[in-house]
């Protein structure tokens, strides 16, 4: 099936859903991907307490992913949980404007990141329902570019509000950034009139489940759990990219400078993320999978072993590319997994482990990065060496539990 086929039969759901995570894309990525400055030029906060933040935000949200994808798998129905998710991340970022403590910050955060976890999985659920098999990977590599394409516009919103207000300066500024939360407003507003218009539930073909998580759970494909566990050690070594926007800042980038770094890595995410999906759909996922996370292990040891801003640029476009590769085809692969009246309770688990493992990465990467002067071999570098042979132990999981397996004849459910 050429692409334009496939274009020409995707269910409108997708592309409304991929218009939405753009509109809300525009909207967070200008402002949490420079929340790292802000903690740490503006209000000094130590980089172990930044690590709790990130930590924090992803994993609290974890128990709420579990319990409305179970929610949404119970009532046949995902669209309006979506819509109070969405809804509550709009609410939440105006209040960044009025943040004057780290405390504050954490709080809208969390807010924040409990309305992604009730959205997350019955989007997930309603996007893998609106797809066939053969154009899941398309679907939710569409999806990402959606979502990273507003990243870019954002990050490009933002890099231009800091040129026009701060040129030539390199910290950022508080005035500045509270001018972009200001910008924020409108596109995660208009990101829930698209999602309340355009967007229509899928019916389950066997309607509402009324058993309970713990059921759900047991009626599971065994090998969703297996790749669970091994993403779950995986994510471990992945803490929040606020660390690498540190990091570049560390090696001399300006605000501005950053901004741009940011914008190539969106827009080479972006770019890759349908036909990386499409690949998957040709070739199987697992191949695809196994070859993005050996990428990111290089590219940890490369930020490792980084001495220039420029080389934390160069090498953060290619993390771009193992986003792109990985991120939807993952998403793509749970769905191969679980039936689509499961999909809810599965994508909410999937979610949810990746969340709970964020906040130990996150607090790892912060206590080895402030470890610096206190013990040796501790510092800016240790979280991505840290980073890199968690991957590599990933990648060896994942070859010999899944892929051999698959590789010798047992098949994905579709």
């Amino acid at each position: 099936m050429s692409k334009n086929s496939k274009t020409t039969h995707l269910h409108r759901n997708i592309w409304a859903l991929s218009v939405v995570s753009l509109l809300t894309d525009v909207s967070s990525e200008m402002i949490f991907n420079l929340l790292p400055l802000f903690l740490y030029n503006i209000l000094g906060t130590r980089t172990s307490v930044i690590g709790l933040i990130e930590g924090v935000a992803e994993t609290t949200a974890s128990f709420v992913k579990i319990l409305s994808g179970a929610w949404s798998d119970r009532l046949g129905k995902r669209k309006w949980l979506a819509v109070a998710g969405y809804g509550l991340s709009a609410i939440a970022k105006p209040f960044m404007y009025f943040a004057a403590t780290w405390g504050s910050v954490l709080g809208i955060r969390f807010t924040d990141r409990v309305g992604k976890g009730i959205r997350t999985a019955p989007r997930d659920a309603l996007l893998a329902g609106s797809a066939s098999p053969k154009t899941r990977g398309f679907a939710f590599g569409l999806h990402r570019a959606g979502d990273t394409a507003g990243a870019f516009i954002g990050l490009g919103i933002a890099a231009w509000v800091i040129w026009r207000t701060q040129a030539g300066q390199a910290a950022l500024e508080r005035s500045t950034f509270q001018e972009i939360v200001l910008l924020s407003i409108l596109p995660a507003t208009l990101a829930v009139l698209v999602l309340i218009l355009f967007v229509h539930d899928v019916e389950s073909p066997v309607g509402p489940s009324h058993t309970s998580v713990r059921t759900h759970w047991k009626q599971i494909d065994r090998r969703f759990f297996i790749f669970v566990a091994i993403m779950i050690i995986f994510t471990l070594g992945n803490s929040s990219d606020a660390f690498i926007i540190l990091l570049a800042s560390e090696r001399g980038l300006s605000a501005l400078h950053i901004t741009g770094m940011l914008l190539t890595y969106t827009a080479i995410y972006s770019i890759l993320s349908t036909p990386a999906g499409a690949i998957s759909d040709r070739i199987g996922r697992p191949i695809v999978l196994l070859s993005g996370w050996l990428l990111y292990a290089l590219v940890y040891l490369g930020l490792a072993f980084s001495q220039t801003g420029w080389q934390v640029w160069a090498l953060f476009g290619v993390y771009g590319i193992y986003y792109a590769i990985t991120e939807g085809t993952a998403k793509a692969l749970v769905a191969d997994f679980v039936p689509q009246h499961q999909r809810g309770v599965a994508y909410g688990l999937f979610n949810a482990a990746i969340g709970f493992s964020a906040l130990p990465a996150s607090l790892l990467a912060g206590a080895l990065w402030q470890g610096v002067g206190k013990w040796p071999g501790f510092g800016p570098s240790a979280p991505f060496i840290t980073g890199a042979c968690l991957a590599m132990l990933a990648v060896g999981l994942y070859y010999f539990l899944v892929f051999r397996r698959i590789s010798a004849g047992e098949r994905l459910k579709t």
